[in-house]
C-alpha cells in the first residue's frame, strides 16, 4: 500500500464521520431521526436502499462465486424486479397509510401483538448475526490490505459507523449512501476496465476465454432441490425479494423517508433497477478474473489460493497506486453503508416494538434520546459479535448460534403474503402454522448443520438422525418455512370463526381503490 491509498482510504472514513456530524443539528425529533422527515428526495432513497443492498459481503463473495464456478448466485438477484415490479406499487403504500415506524407495527394490526414481537424480534436476531458477519469478512480484507490489526480495523469502522448513525440519523445515512454508492459503482467499473484491456486481445479475449470454460452460465438445469442448482435459486429468489422489500425494517423504513406515495415508490423502483446490474456486475468482475488468470502472459496465481481471495489479491497487485485506495475505499464503504442502515432501524425497532410499548407516556423526545442510547449499544454488540467471530474464526459456538437463529424466525414471509393476500385468515390459525415452521425449521437445521463445538478442527452434525436428516440444499429451508406459515396458517384459520380482516390491512382493499377511482 503507498501513502495515497492510505490518505484516500482515511479520506474516505472521515467523510463518513463529517456527514454525521453535518446533519446533527437537524436531528430534533423521531421523525427526523428515523425517517428523514418524510423529505428526501425519491432519487436518493432509492439509491440508499441499491447501497444497502450492495454489502461488502457482495463486493468480496460475488467475484470469488463467479471465479470459481459460474453467475447462478445472480439467478436470486434476478428474481427481485420480477416479483417486485408487480408488487411495489401495493406494498409501498400499504404501509405508508398502516404504520407509523416499524414494519412489525401492520403484523400486529393484522395478526395480533405475538406477530409483531415474533417477526421484530427474528429481524433484531437476523441482523445481529449479519452485522457480525460483514465486520468479520471486511475486516479481515482490510486488515490484509492496510497491513493493520484486525481488531483496530473493527474498532474504527464500528465507531464510524456508530458515528455517522448515532448523530446524523437517517438523513445522513441516505445521503452517504448516496456517496458510498457511487465509489462502488466508480470502483466496480474501474476494475472490469483494467481486466477487460489487461490482457491481450482485450474484451474479445475475455469473453472468448469464459464462453470456452462456460463461466456466463446459471446451471445446474437439474431438478434437483439438494444441490445448488437454477431451480433452488429462482425459489429462493422469489422468497428473498418478497423478504427483503416486504418484511426487512432497513428497506421498509426508507418507504417513510420518501415525500409521498409516489416518491417512495420511485425510489424502491430504483433501488431494485440499480441492484441488479451491480449484482452482475460484480459477477462479471469474477469472470474477467479467471479470464485475466487464464489468460497467456497473464500473471500467475500464488499456489493454493482460494477463489474468494482472488479479487482481493487482484486488488493488491495488480491495481495502481490510487486506484487500490479507491477500491478498498469503496469496500469499506460497502460496510458502512450496509451496517448504518442496521444500527438506525435496530433502535427504530427498539423504541417502536419495545420502549413505547412498557412507557406509554414517553415524551418524543424520550423516545429519541432512548433510540440513540440503542444505536451506540447496537453499534458495540456489533463490534463485539465482530470480535468474537475473529477470536474463534468465525467458528465454534458462535457458529452454531447463529445457526440456530433461523428457528426462531421461521416464515416471516409467509406471514406477509398471508396478511396481504387472505381476510380469511386469523392470528390463531397463523400461530399454529408458525409454530409447525418452527418446528421443521429446528429439525432441518439441527439435522443438517456442522459445527466445531469442540474447538477440534472436526465438524460434527448437530442432531444426526441418519436417514432422517435434512438433506436439501441449505437455501430451501427458508423456502420451506415461508410455505409451511402459508398453507398451515391459512387451513388451520378455518377452525375458527373470526370475523374477515379489514381490506385496508389486503391487497383487496387497494383493488378496489383503483376500481373506484377508474
Amino acid at each position: 500500500m503507498h501513502l495515497i491509498d492510505y490518505l484516500i482510504v482515511l479520506l474516505s472514513i472521515l467523510a463518513a464521520i463529517g456527514t454525521g456530524v453535518w446533519f446533527a443539528h437537524k436531528q430534533k425529533d423521531t421523525s427526523q431521526y428515523f425517517a428523514g422527515g418524510g423529505k428526501i428526495p425519491a432519487w436518493a432513497v432509492g439509491i440508499s436502499i441499491f447501497a444497502t443492498l450492495i454489502s461488502s459481503v457482495t463486493f468480496l463473495a460475488y467475484p470469488g462465486a463467479a471465479y470459481a464456478d459460474n453467475w447462478i448466485l445472480l439467478v436470486q438477484g434476478l428474481m427481485v424486479p420480477i416479483v417486485l415490479l408487480a408488487l411495489v406499487g401495493v406494498i409501498v403504500p400499504l404501509f405508508r397509510k398502516v404504520i407509523r415506524l416499524s414494519t412489525y407495527e401492520y403484523f400486529e394490526r393484522r395478526f395480533g401483538l405475538f406477530a409483531r414481537l415474533y417477526s421484530s424480534f427474528a429481524f433484531t436476531l437476523g441482523h445481529f448475526s449479519k452485522a457480525g458477519t460483514v465486520f468479520f469478512l471486511v475486516s479481515m480484507a482490510l486488515a490484509t490490505f492496510l497491513n493493520i490489526d484486525i481488531y483496530a480495523i473493527v474498532l474504527v469502522l464500528g465507531i464510524t459507523i456508530i458515528i455517522l448513525t448515532l448523530f446524523g440519523g437517517m438523513e445522513a445515512i441516505v445521503w452517504m449512501d448516496v456517496a458510498q454508492g457511487f465509489l462502488l459503482i466508480g470502483g466496480g467499473i474501474i476494475c472490469i476496465a483494467i481486466l477487460l484491456f489487461g490482457i491481450e486481445g482485450g474484451p474479445a479475449e475475455t469473453f472468448r476465454i469464459a464462453s470456452e470454460y462456460n463461466k456466463i452460465s446459471f446451471g445446474p438445469y437439474d431438478w434437483d432441490l439438494t444441490q445448488l442448482t437454477f431451480i433452488v435459486m429462482v425459489l429462493n429468489g422469489i422468497f428473498y425479494a418478497l423478504q427483503k422489500y416486504g418484511t426487512d425494517q432497513t428497506i421498509v423504513q426508507r418507504y417513510l423517508a420518501a415525500k409521498n406515495d409516489k416518491e417512495a415508490k420511485k425510489a424502491a423502483y430504483i433501488g431494485v433497477l440499480m441492484s441488479v446490474p451491480i449484482w452482475a456486475l460484480f459477477m462479471f468482475i469474477g469472470t474477467a478474473l479467471f479470464a485475466y488468470y487464464h489468460a497467456q502472459g497473464a500473471p500467475l496465481l500464488p499456489e493454493g489460493i482460494k477463489a474468494d481471495e482472488v479479487f482481493p489479491y487482484f486488488i493488491a497487485h495488480e491495481l495502481p497506486v490510487g486506484i487500490r485506495g479507491l477500491i478498498i475505499a469503496a469496500l469499506a464503504a460497502a460496510a458502512i453503508s450496509s451496517l448504518d442502515s442496521d444500527l438506525n432501524c435496530l433502535s427504530a425497532i427498539a423504541v417502536q416494538d419495545y420502549y413505547k410499548r412498557f412507557r406509554k407516556d414517553a415524551t418524543d423526545q424520550q423516545q429519541l434520546r432512548f433510540g440513540k442510547w440503542m444505536v451506540v449499544a447496537a453499534g458495540i454488540g456489533a463490534i463485539g459479535v465482530a470480535a468474537l467471530y475473529i477470536s474463534w474464526g468465525g467458528e465454534g459456538v458462535l457458529g452454531a448460534l447463529f445457526s440456530l437463529y433461523a428457528i426462531f424466525s421461521a416464515g416471516i414471509v409467509g406471514i406477509f403474503i398471508l396478511g396481504l393476500f387472505s381476510r380469511r385468515a386469523n392470528k390463531q390459525g397463523l400461530y399454529i402454522g408458525i409454530a409447525v415452521a418452527v418446528l421443521y425449521t429446528a429439525y432441518a437445521v439441527l439435522t443438517s448443520t456442522k459445527v466445531d463445538i469442540h474447538g477440534t478442527g472436526v465438524k460434527e452434525t448437530l442432531l444426526d438422525l441418519g436417514d432422517w436428516n435434512f438433506t436439501h440444499h441449505k437455501y430451501m429451508l427458508g423456502v420451506y418455512s415461508h410455505l409451511i406459515v402459508l398453507v398451515v396458517g391459512y387451513l388451520a384459520s378455518f377452525l375458527f370463526k373470526t370475523p374477515l380482516a379489514d381490506k385496508e390491512l389486503t391487497i383487496w382493499g387497494y383493488i378496489e381503490e383503483v376500481r373506484g377511482k377508474k
